[in-house]
């Protein structure tokens, strides 16, 4: 099975990327879903962000404030560092488990989509490796469109991943998703053309 990572930056228009992908029949692993579902899956994880980040981040029902944490540790880069010495682990066994499931299912390709593809070495176990880029400043207003978020907030959340510019290096393919949806539904199309000639 051919394994190819799919990264970009936060508001980068990943998602958008990876349902291209999807459309075209291709299995898609999250690592975004993968991070809530191992939150039910493993309920220790949850008891681990509260004693070490506090009651204070938990909504009334007892699930977890995600945009509120995500306010703190984005501000506060050894917070963050705390967050993901719990959270990636059980996230890295969860996605490396379903390509398993999905080679064992006589699956051809698979994409596993992750923000932090690069950081966490993950791509050096991918066959092949895509990001998807656009300028600063389209990053910057889409992410506070999203997230209805301040400037400082949208500039501590870019700056707290590689630089789009720095995963330049590590990847084979460049999504340029600066335009509009038919101009990357075109890239998406030709990368598989491409990668379908790899095929056994």
């Amino acid at each position: 099975m051919i394994k190819i990572g799919l990264t970009g930056g936060i508001a980068s228009g990943k998602s958008t990327v990876s349902k291209a992908f999807t459309e075209l029949g291709i299995n898609v692993i999250d690592a975004d879903v993968i991070a809530r579902e191992v939150l039910i899956l493993y309920p220790e994880l949850l008891e681990k962000i509260r004693s070490t980040f506090g009651d204070h981040f938990f909504k009334e029902d007892g699930s977890l404030d995600r945009k509120a944490l995500g306010n703190y540790i984005f501000k506060y880069s050894s917070e963050r560092l705390k967050l993901d010495n719990i959270m990636l682990p059980p996230i890295k066994e969860e996605i490396f488990k379903r390509i398993d499931e999905l080679e064992k299912s006589g699956i051809k390709i698979c994409i596993v989509d992750a923000a932090t593809l690069i950081e966490q070495g993950i791509h050096k176990q991918m066959d092949m490796n895509i990001l998807v880029w656009v300028e600063k400043n389209t990053q910057i207003e889409r992410l506070r469109k999203r997230d209805n978020i301040s400037l400082e907030q949208a500039m501590n959340r870019i700056n707290s991943q590689m630089s789009l510019e720095e995963k330049k290096k590590y990847v084979d393919f460049i999504i340029d998703n600066d335009k509009d949806l038919k101009y990357m539904r075109e890239q998406v199309e030709e990368i598989m053309n491409v990668i379908k000639v790899y095929i056994k």
